[in-house]
């Protein structure tokens, strides 16, 4: 956290608002060359070999590839990411937002290219080339995605969705279930797709397990701050001395002086006007 604040102090002013929107149009953009250029989109996608050999736009275009099929949930789906997106952004501030989401992109295209290395030293340049296309279509916006929805479950784990629109589930179990999902690709998929999902989330293990201290910014803590600030706010109007007869307190008077009844069996306190002249209080009275 502490790193993350001089980053902000340093780079702050140059981060992105609205990050989610542009996301969310990058998305729109795909599916529109998808319909009406879909041999465009082979170009598009995280080459690293190509990368190396020339095509160095596709460090920027893969972005561009949608991580779903188009469909009318996709409608839906999307605006269910820009929502929580912001809701993120106005959570964390812009710039961790950034941090978070850029954060995710680059450990993708790291991710990208140490998996063609590794292809490169085990079987070779042609072999590794052939992993790098297969492969090159998994390194896909599909897990920034899921590092959005994974950021905003660890954030409001409690919050209430309809899943199916008919259920309803907190973020938390949904975000289990993705997980478990997540760890079954793992399981069933080969050492490649292990590396394509573990560096395409590492920001998410990045940002919440290194930033120990990242609850100053959650949810339930802004809400303990708020509550403390109101009781401070009204503790403020909370007198320190009471008459036990006419009940007038230390605001009604600069110059009101208060005693207590050493005849009184009790805590009584009486202002001046009537600490001769009350009745003293007995046990049982």
């Amino acid at each position: 956290m502490k790193f993350l604040n001089k980053l902000e102090r340093k780079l702050g002013r140059y981060a992105i608002s609205n990050l989610t929107l542009y996301i969310v149009g990058t998305y729109i953009l795909g599916y529109f060359l998808q319909f009406f250029a879909g041999n465009v989109i082979r170009f598009l996608y995280l080459d690293p070999y190509l990368i190396l050999h020339g095509q160095v736009w596709r460090l920027f275009t893969w972005l561009l590839v949608p991580p779903w099929q188009f469909s009318f949930l996709i409608l839906i789906t999307l605006y269910f990411y820009y929502s929580i997106g912001n809701t993120l952004e106005r959570t964390w501030g812009t710039f961790r937002y950034n941090f978070y989401i850029i954060g995710g992109i680059l450990t993708t295209i790291i991710g990208a290219f140490l998996l063609y290395g590794i292809s490169a030293l085990l079987y070779g340049g042609q072999q590794a080339a052939v992993f790098s296309q297969i492969y090159s279509r998994a390194f896909s916006t599909y897990y920034i995605s899921m590092s959005i929805f994974l950021g905003f479950a660890m954030t409001y784990p409690d919050m209430q969705v309809l899943f199916m629109f008919l259920i309803p589930i907190r973020m938390k179990y949904l975000a289990l279930l993705d997980v478990v999902l997540l760890g079954f690709d793992m399981f069933r998929g080969g050492w490649g797709i292990r590396v394509v999902i573990l560096c395409s989330l590492l920001n998410v293990i990045i940002f919440f397990l290194c930033t120990r201290n990242y609850r100053v910014i959650s949810p339930k803590e802004v809400r303990r701050k708020q509550v403390y600030r109101r009781q401070v706010r009204q503790a403020a109007g909370i007198t320190k001395h009471k008459c036990a007869v006419c009940g007038r307190t230390e605001q009604d008077g600069e110059h009101l002086e208060f005693r207590f009844c050493s005849k009184c069996e009790g805590n009584y306190e009486y202002c001046q006007d009537h600490l001769f002249t009350h009745t003293h209080k007995k046990r049982g009275m």
